[in-house]
């Protein structure tokens, strides 16, 4: 579904960290970057970042709530709890995952800077490899937020398979010998209907994800590349530049002694003045600083994009672990057909396994939300930068 280049066409109770990695304000890891004063004398030993705390504080930031508030297109009051209208649900999950018209219009609410602020960017910049590098970082992250939105509809349809056994769990009796015949075959029913609805997140390392991973490990390269490229310029440009005020003093010399000699070889000695100044103009090393600030941000934004479809990624395959899990012990269920005692111990293994369940759904909303806002601060800065040299 997702093209690599364009935009339009574990176990269930494996323990798995609940926060991402720490991340700075410029998108690298603490420590990646700057000068570092490890294992030097007495050097002050900062204390460890508490992940736990500062997950805690982004999921309470105004951006995320805002951001939460505009995926979250079902009420959370109805969806969360299992004593919510089965068929309301079922309703509204089909009228997102069948109307296109509707996804695009979360896309467009969802992702900022959207593509025709974009696009405007875009059309003023000259047609490059700088440009065309820009234009496809664009398009993978928009890509992004396509993935993240599907896997968020699949959160709400992993809440609909669940529901019917929700409601079953509040009125199963603790005790199998209490179990009538009416209770187990509306167990029995439920789990007919449960075992015929396929896991609604995708397998590990599904296609998506591989694809993605692809398509930005691929442009990560050729950002490589042309950073290399660029910053030799700026080095070339600063070293030229330096070379051309030693030129004009060196000519300045040269027509002076020129002049007491040879008139027409001070003429050249002129000539050759505003040559060196013109040709190692400052403007050319101020627009190569430009490309790198551009190229820089393009793959500071792959990095930080990497690590949170890193995390989802582990977080989808947690789920879809922990649905096969579930079947299975439906399915076990099934094949002893209407026995009161084996229906019963299968309910009561799923109820062990429902406060696990919940919380890794959660896990993956409120993560998928972050990603959210890191795709639209990449994209930001990223075209922050696009005006900057623009202007």
């Amino acid at each position: 579904m997702l093209q690599c280049l364009s935009t339009k066409s574990p176990s269930a109770t494996s323990s798995l960290p609940a926060s991402p990695p720490a991340i700075d304000v410029n998108g690298y890891p603490p420590g990646s970057q700057g000068n570092s004063t490890e294992g030097s004398p007495g050097a002050s030993i900062e204390p460890a970042p508490n992940l736990t705390q500062e997950y805690s504080n982004t999921v309470q930031t105004n951006s995320y709530n805002e951001m939460w508030s505009k995926i979250h297109v079902l009420d959370p009051n109805n969806i969360n709890h299992h004593n919510h209208d089965h068929d309301e649900v079922q309703m509204q999950i089909e009228h997102i995952n069948g109307n296109e018209d509707s996804h695009q219009l979360l896309v467009s609410q969802v992702l900022q800077p959207n593509r025709e602020c974009v696009d405007e960017a875009l059309r003023h910049a000259r047609p490059n490899t700088l440009t065309r590098l820009v234009s496809t970082y664009f398009d993978h992250s928009e890509n992004t937020t396509n993935l993240c939105l599907l896997l968020h509809q699949s959160i709400y349809r992993a809440r609909e398979l669940y529901a019917a056994l929700y409601e079953l769990f509040d009125i199963f009796p603790s005790d199998h010998h209490s179990l009538s015949q009416l209770q187990c075959d509306k167990a029995f029913e439920v789990f007919l209907q449960f075992d015929s609805i396929d896991n609604p997140f995708p397998c590990p390392n599904s296609h998506n994800f591989h694809e993605m991973r692809r398509c930005f490990s691929e442009l990560k390269q050729q950002l490589d590349r042309k950073l290399r490229k660029s910053h030799s310029r700026v080095r070339f440009f600063s070293r030229a530049t330096s070379g051309s005020t030693l030129c004009v003093i060196g000519t300045a010399v040269a027509v002076t002694i020129a002049a007491a000699a040879v008139a027409t070889h001070a003429l050249v000695a002129i000539v050759a003045a505003p040559f060196c100044t013109a040709y190692f103009s400052p403007g050319l090393a101020k627009k190569q600083l430009a490309h790198v600030a551009q190229l820089d941000a393009a793959k500071k934004g792959i990095y930080v994009l990497n690590n949170d479809l890193d995390t989802i990624d582990r977080l989808v395959a947690r789920l879809y672990t922990a649905v096969e899990g579930d079947k299975q012990l439906v399915r076990f269920g099934l094949e002893r057909g209407r026995d009161k005692h084996s229906i019963q111990e299968v309910v009561k293994q799923l109820q062990r396994n429902q406060q696990n369940f919940t919380d890794q759904l959660k896990d993956l909303e409120e993560h998928i939300c972050l990603c959210f806002n890191t795709v639209n601060r990449a994209r930001s800065l990223l075209l922050q930068e696009i005006h900057l040299h623009q202007n």
